[in-house]
């Protein structure tokens, strides 16, 4: 969806339906408004019985990046306008330098190159819980292609938090920007409304859930969680998931042949995770636990395609199906 800003022609392949994921079970779209040992209950009332439930409601960023509500239609119509805005733009001002703000900043560049680009970062290098030849590399591309990069300083007067728009930055540093577009990317908010209908829940500092070493949120011991919506050590990235879901996989697999859960080995979450960053489809910079990676890697495993030939194959999409909204 970052490249979608850019290069709205892949937005149809980035919508992938849901409704042929599963060969054995049942797909249900619905609201779920809560949870309990039996089950789920869904807005309009219907229920959803289960022997044991995960909860993986994820999380939320600004338009255009992920949809509110799973809104596909309004989704489209942000793409659609925030791309018209970013081909009049002449200066763009991204507030957040995480992995989102820098991956944005790099597509811009690549395919815009007119474009006046800064990013905003409130910290003194690129990705500072990762080993620093990551930073420096990051930096040292995205200045190449052209943006700027202000270090140290953070914005005193963002007016929207959920969606691009065009003004006046303040920063702390005590300089002011005039930006066509200003993208505030300050990070995802964790969706967890539904979690706190569980009973004995605890609530993080980064309003996330904390778990137990089983991955459950409360005192329901059928009830697992997973994703962005949980505090256990990993962070709020995709790379996560691929370590959390074979363990819920084999978990439940454990349970249901009737083995006990404290015989069960408890979760651990990632060390030093791995994290791939491509600056638009050629360059970019990975971090992969041992090394730092740069352009040909980080091209070859993501950037040159962003994974979309890979989930939509493992998702069971047709290669040109419409999302349904």
């Amino acid at each position: 969806m970052i490249r979608a800003v850019t290069d709205p022609a892949i937005l149809e392949r980035a919508f992938i339906p849901y409704d042929k994921l599963l060969t054995r079970g049942a797909f249900v779209q619905g609201t779920a408004s809560a949870i309990d040992a039996q089950g789920v209950t869904l807005e309009d009332g219907s229920r959803v019985e289960g022997d044991y439930v995960v909860v993986a409601t994820g999380s939320r960023n600004s338009l255009p990046f992920k949809p509110v509500d799973g809104d596909v239609e309004a989704l489209r119509e942000a793409n659609a306008r925030v791309h018209a805005q970013l081909v009049s733009a002449k200066t763009v001002a991204i507030v957040g330098a995480g992995a989102v703000g820098i991956e944005l900043a790099g597509e811009i560049a690549h395919a815009m190159p007119d474009k006046s680009i800064i990013l905003v970062c409130n910290t003194d290098r690129l990705m500072p819980v990762k080993p620093a030849t990551l930073g420096r590399s990051l930096k040292q591309k995205l200045e190449a292609a052209g943006v700027e990069i202000i270090f140290g300083a953070k914005a005193e007067n963002l007016e929207h938090t959920d969606e691009p728009y065009a003004g006046i930055l303040d920063l702390s540093s005590g300089r002011e920007l005039l930006a066509d577009l200003i993208f505030p990317v300050v990070g995802s908010h964790a969706n967890t409304r539904l979690l706190e209908t569980l009973p004995d829940i605890r609530k993080s500092r980064s309003g996330r859930f904390a778990t137990d070493g089983r991955m459950r949120p409360s005192s329901l011991p059928n009830v697992f969680a997973a994703g962005d919506v949980v505090d256990n050590g990993d962070a709020m990235t995709i790379v996560a998931i691929t370590r959390q879901v074979p363990w819920l996989a084999k978990t439940l697999r454990a349970l249901m042949s009737g083995r006990a859960i404290e015989d069960i080995k408890p979760y651990a979450p990632w060390g030093r995770a791995p994290i791939l960053l491509p600056l638009g489809p050629v360059i970019g910079s990975s971090f992969l636990v041992l090394f730092t990676a740069g352009n040909w890697v980080t091209s070859k495993i993501k950037g040159a395609d962003m994974f979309l030939t890979k989930y939509r194959k493992n998702l069971g999409a047709a290669s040109n199906a419409r999302a349904k909204s």
